[in-house]
């Protein structure tokens, strides 16, 4: 038992008699198929010569392609391109050389402005079929394509010769792909990939390791090790590293209920939330000029595990257009549900100075309340709900008058607070979500109990893949705003 879980001497690989390959079928003649349009998944669109649906993955609309059927279904095949016979006008070349075996991103061969107004089509469609129309296009919300994620987990495995591989998993497999870079990282992050293998390399146990978490925030690049059981000796090499790379570092430690342990200081991990400027009059000048207000900034903190929105430059945007859509003023109660770490509820607070954010989890209560204090918002009031249950946000919803909602919930959606909100008397709903269907379907209650959509956003939060985020505006006819003083940007 000694040897448990340490490195153990590569061995020279064992030559294999090579065994026949598995032809692959294919659902493509000999000028191949035509892509008709893309999946919501991101995936292309065909039909085989009988009629079948084929979705094809990294095809565009418009493109005919060389496929390879990977797995037959009853209703549809699933297949791959072999050869891109005529290529579609928004097809690029990945920036990622790991484009098209690593599953974190779906989309690179497409152009991004070509991405981008896919997911406007998804978001249209999805709410479509829920017989909800949009005025307008959805806004976009966006930054740059590449260098945007803060946040990142990757999987880490020793393999029989004592390989070290580390990286993110496969499409639909638990297989890792070795990451040598990863251009989707922020730079801090995508610049540990190699050390990180080293440092695995080094390691006396190596197979004790998990999993790696890394995350950049505004204080610093914080490492989590997931570690499943102790070694000492491992523990200083990882301090070593943390110290040369300027690092905070913890690890997760144990096999059924781990437990964070810093190897370093506790970091402040925090990232920052600016309240843009605003332009008033000024009423005590005889020529009424535009006064532009100070610029303050919100700092959230958080921990290893919360909920953190992965691109900053997009969390920024979406902090901006619910401010700019829900125009809140000065006395307004808002009622923030799925609340986080108070990434609207701050904001929102520094305005109206009456939010109560909720949350499910106890630890994400206790952080917002802090972040609360932090920012010396005393008018946020922090509680814990279960938002899925349809007694307890009844309760939640007949406690006051709520003249202003917002939910952010998780992609299961927020259904049973859907109904309720149907019937109350609240006069402005704003939904962001991380699932077009669910929030179509959540839409579809809304507009049963009289709110009109009046605006649509989709934000690209993960650029480069087909997941989407979204933002809708509801309000309803026969509810007034309130009538409050207008709010101003609260200054330091």
């Amino acid at each position: 038992m000694a040897m448990l879980g340490k490195r153990r001497t590569p061995k020279p690989a064992a030559r294999k008699a090579p065994t026949p390959r598995r032809a692959q079928q294919t659902a493509s003649d000999d000028r191949g198929v035509e892509i008709m349009r893309l999946a919501h998944d991101g995936r292309g669109v065909a039909r085989d010569a009988a009629g079948k649906t084929l979705f094809v993955d990294r095809a565009l609309p418009g493109e005919r392609v060389e496929i390879a059927v990977h797995k037959s279904r009853q209703r549809f095949d699933e297949a791959h391109v072999r050869e891109v016979l005529k290529a579609a006008p928004e097809r690029v070349t990945p920036p990622c050389a790991h484009f098209g075996v690593c599953g974190g991103c779906d989309l690179q061969h497409q152009a991004l402005e070509a991405q981008r107004h896919h997911k406007q089509q998804v978001l249209v469609e999805q709410l479509a079929r829920q017989g909800l129309t949009l005025g307008d296009a959805p806004a976009l919300l966006t930054s740059e394509g590449l260098g945007y994620r803060r946040r990142a987990r990757l999987g880490v495995k020793v393999d029989a010769e004592g390989r070290i591989h580390l990286g993110f998993r496969a499409r639909g497999s638990h297989h890792l792909i070795d990451m040598a870079a990863c251009p989707v990282l922020v730079p801090a992050l995508e610049a540990l990939l190699a050390p990180l293998r080293e440092q695995l390399a080094s390691l006396d146990a190596p197979r004790q390791v998990g999993h790696l978490e890394l995350i950049a925030s505004d204080g610093g690049v914080c490492l989590v090790v997931r570690q499943l059981r102790a070694q000492p000796d491992d523990a200083q090499r990882w301090q070593a590293f943390a110290a040369a790379h300027e690092l905070s570092l913890g690890w997760l430690l144990g096999r059924e209920s781990p437990r964070l342990e810093w190897l370093t200081e506790v970091p402040d991990l925090h990232y920052g939330v600016m309240l843009a400027a605003t332009e008033r009059e000024n009423a005590q000048e005889p020529v009424r000029e535009p006064v532009r207000e100070p610029v303050r900034e919100l700092v959230l903190g958080f921990a290893p595990g919360d909920f953190l929105q992965v691109n900053a430059e997009v969390n920024q945007r979406l902090v901006d257009t619910a401010l700019e859509w829900l125009a809140p003023k000065s006395g307004e109660r808002v009622l923030d549900c799925f609340a986080g770490v108070g990434n609207f509820s701050l904001a929102l607070a520094a305005y109206t100075g009456m939010v109560t954010g909720v949350e499910g989890n106890p630890l994400m209560v206790e952080r917002l309340a802090a972040n609360a204090r932090r920012n010396d918002l005393s008018g946020v009031s922090a509680r814990q709900a279960d938002l899925t249950r349809e007694d307890q946000v009844r309760a939640l919803l007949d406690e006051t008058d709520w003249d202003l909602v917002v939910l952010d919930p998780p992609r299961e959606g927020a259904e049973a607070l859907s109904r309720q909100l149907a019937t109350s008397r609240v006069s402005r709903i704003l939904y962001v979500s991380c699932d077009p269907a669910t929030l179509a379907r959540d839409a579809a209650h809304l507009a049963a109990g009289g709110y009109r959509l009046v605006r649509s956003a989709v934000a690209d939060m993960f650029a480069q893949t087909a997941h989407l985020e979204a933002v809708l505006l509801f309000e309803h006819p026969e509810i007034p705003a309130s009538d409050v003083t207008p709010a101003q940007m609260p200054k330091e």
